[in-house]
């Protein structure tokens, strides 16, 4: 839930299904994807998914959500000290 309109803080949540739908609430920014992993920055530090025909089926980043299809086989957060060096370095490879 936005606190105001300028910065935008949402609860971070989880929703795995059967481990072939994920609803994450909390998304600040998506950094990459494909279908073996997807990779976001969250309100609780970088989180990549990883698995098998992962697909992005909803996008929102104004409301802060992503929900993917797929096998999932892994969730993985990073080091608070490493997060934005972390996600910038998987950007510039």
């Amino acid at each position: 839930m936005p606190i105001d309109n300028k910065t935008p803080k949402w609860r971070h949540q989880l929703t795995l299904v059967d481990r072939e739908e994920l609803a994450v609430d909390g998304v600040s920014s998506l950094g990459s994807y494909d279908e073996k992993e997807v990779v976001m920055e969250t309100e609780q530090g970088v989180l990549t998914i990883t698995g098998e025909g992962l697909n992005i089926k909803q996008l929102n980043l104004e409301q802060g959500n992503i929900v993917i299809e797929g096998t999932v086989k892994g969730l993985t957060y990073e080091d608070e000290t490493r997060q934005k060096k972390g996600l910038l370095e998987r950007f510039l490879k």
